[in-house]
């Protein structure tokens, strides 16, 4: 059974900045700094718990903690405080390149990336064919990536991470799928693992999305969880508030 829970979860982020040569001959210089050696409160004791079945859209302003929650989940920022339990593995749509490493050819990053998402060699093995086939890159892939263009890298990074169907998928909708002629086949691979994912996960600035797709709707404030419950409720209610 795959599931997500925070437990009165903490992030604080450590914010310093190194004295410049002003700082010291200008007195005062820095006054006007409020970060100086600050901290952030970037998640505020949150306590949720998601489950199978529900695909959740995470909504908020910039700043509010969304993207840092996915990050959480995904295991990329361990919590200052509370508990975390992740149950199921995990595939996140916003570190694609994770795992690569720019002077390995592609198919030496396919396992690689397959590695960082906690696969098998055996279960790697099995998918590279239809990784290279799916990103059209055809005997680049015996390049290593670092002469690779942006659009390239992209394609294999995105088509890697999609390869394997996950049990709770996280997306961040300011991921790029690659040039005009990569989206739709990419678009229909991101809409079949919505389907087939136990738990989905996904910050979105689109109402219509989180209305569309989603059956439940949480709004992220300043790192703490302002309101929790349907989309059409939740969705309603930030919009409200932003008017």
């Amino acid at each position: 059974m795959s599931i997500i829970k925070l437990e009165d979860t903490d992030l604080v982020f450590k914010v310093w900045r190194e004295r410049r040569l002003k700082d010291i001959i200008v007195p005062g210089s820095n006054k006007f700094n409020k970060f100086q050696n600050a901290t952030v409160h970037a998640l505020d004791h949150i306590t949720l718990t998601i489950e199978e079945g529900e695909r959740v859209a995470i909504i908020g302003h910039n700043g509010a903690g969304k993207s840092t929650l996915l990050k959480v989940i995904a295991g990329i920022y361990k919590p200052s405080g509370g508990k975390l339990t992740v149950e199921g593995n995990v595939s996140n749509m916003f570190e694609l390149s994770t795992g690569f490493e720019v002077e390995q050819n592609g198919w030496d990053n396919m396992y690689l990336r397959g590695l960082m998402l906690g696969l098998s060699p055996k279960e790697i093995k099995s998918k590279m064919r239809e990784i290279a086939d799916f990103s059209e890159l055809g005997e680049f892939l015996n390049m290593p990536v670092k002469y690779y263009s942006s659009g390239m890298f992209v394609r294999l990074a995105f088509s890697t991470s999609t390869a394997f169907m996950p049990d709770i998928l996280l997306l961040d909708e300011v991921f790029a799928a690659g040039d005009a002629g990569f989206i739709d086949k990419a678009t229909r691979r991101m809409k079949e693992m919505v389907n087939v994912a136990k738990i989905m996960v996904m910050v979105t600035h689109s109402m219509e999305t989180a209305l569309d797709i989603c059956n439940r709707c949480i709004w992220l404030d300043r790192g703490r969880v302002r309101m929790d419950g349907s989309p059409q409720e939740v969705v309603q209610a930030y919009l409200d508030f932003v008017k």
